[in-house]
């Protein structure tokens, strides 16, 4: 055994830790509260396996759950920007790469290189793994906020086309879901969940 390897693992496990007191805006579908970051992550982690089936065949479910897995982790030091709020993710980019730095430096250059590896592929959304993985970060607070009648999306001032425009991904990652999103979309929008 390592010594000094695994006394840096624990350091990163116990600072990943951190995590579980970072707040989104979702709110979770009973209402009670708003969701933490990691039950986003281990969320779309289980849509991943139970959605597999609407995945392309070259998608790789086993590196897109480590892709959930690790895509938020960042947000130890850069916290969580609200999806629709201009002003914050203008800077976003750059406190997540100094994030990314701080976090993926705190292991060995192995595991260091397939956190930041799989971080930067998720962002990129280039991959068929990363178009899969992203579609379910887009989809899951998709269907809070259908079954929260809006929550979000009211806090944010957030139109229909806002909603289309971050859920795009979706028609290249998940083509087979498209059909079901758009409904759900016209459905809150009737429901006054959603401005047109």
């Amino acid at each position: 055994m390592d010594k000094e390897r695994l006394e840096k693992q624990i350091k990163f496990i116990i600072e990943a830790d951190r995590l579980k007191n970072i707040q989104r805006q979702t709110l979770l579908i009973d209402k009670s509260r708003r969701e933490t970051v990691p039950e986003h992550s281990w969320h779309i982690a289980l849509m991943a396996m139970v959605l597999k089936e609407y995945a392309g065949e070259d998608v790789d479910i086993d590196r897109v759950i480590k892709m959930l897995l690790v895509h938020d982790l960042v947000e130890i030091y850069a916290g969580d920007t609200f999806a629709y709020d201009e002003v914050g993710n203008a800077g976003k980019k750059e406190r997540e790469q100094i994030a990314a730095d701080r976090l993926f430096g705190m292991v060995d250059k192995d595991q260091a290189e397939e956190f930041r590896s799989l971080w930067e592929e998720f962002d990129k959304m280039q991959t068929p793994d990363a178009l899969f993985a992203a579609s379910l970060d887009r989809l899951q607070p998709f269907l809070n906020n259908c079954m929260t009648e809006g929550h979000t999306w009211g806090l944010g001032n957030v139109t229909s086309g806002m909603v289309y425009n971050r859920l795009e991904v979706i028609k290249k990652g998940i083509p087979e879901l498209w059909e079901f999103v758009e409904n759900l979309i016209k459905d809150c929008v009737q429901k006054q969940y959603l401005k047109p």
